[in-house]
């Protein structure tokens, strides 16, 4: 069984090790980082090159949006993913210079008909899309549901994380997320 694992690292020391107790523990899981704009400093291609080597699939946002430019030109190992930096698809002209994937997010996207639009606009450019959310319930992950086909990474877990959701949750089990 395949399961995913998403975790933010902040460029300490210690992210190496970190991840590598968590391939040491889940040696199958599809790993993915959040950097959370908090790599300023640090040696990006050193970073993605060593998260490569066990077995990280891809780094999000690791520069703060608007000081993203530094990533114009830079080869990294592994794919780097546009969250804060990309909203719509008015942002993918400047996203597209310096990651090969983005992060949509319905909430910031402006519902599904804009989220649409700009998954198809990321694709005509040759980014991959990661498909995520914001804290919110069933209700809201429900409709990106349909976009889910176009994504190669998904990360719609804002319902599981509520103290308490609406009355029609959805369920999340061995990595799925189920309807009920």
């Amino acid at each position: 069984m395949w399961w995913a694992a998403r975790f933010r690292l902040t460029g300490d020391g210690a992210d190496l090790a970190r991840v590598a107790a968590v391939r040491a523990g889940a040696p199958h899981a599809r790993l993915t980082i959040d950097a959370n704009e908090s790599w300023a400093g640090h040696d990006i291609a050193a970073q993605t090159a060593a998260l490569a080597a066990l077995g990280v699939e891809m780094v999000e946002q690791p520069l703060p949006a608007g000081a993203d430019h530094a990533l114009q030109g830079l080869r990294t190992a592994l794919p780097l993913c546009a969250d804060e930096s990309c909203h719509t698809a008015a942002d993918l002209a400047a996203v597209a210079q310096r990651y090969r994937a983005v992060n949509l997010k319905l909430d910031k996207a402006g519902g599904l008909t804009a989220g649409l639009a700009l998954a198809r606009a990321a694709r005509a450019l040759g980014l991959d899309l990661m498909l995520g959310c914001m804290l919110s319930t069933s209700r809201a992950i429900r409709f990106a549901l349909p976009l889910a086909p176009l994504a190669r990474w998904i990360d719609l877990d804002g319902a599981a994380l509520l103290a308490r959701d609406r009355s029609d949750p959805l369920r999340y089990e061995g990595g799925m997320i189920l309807p009920e």
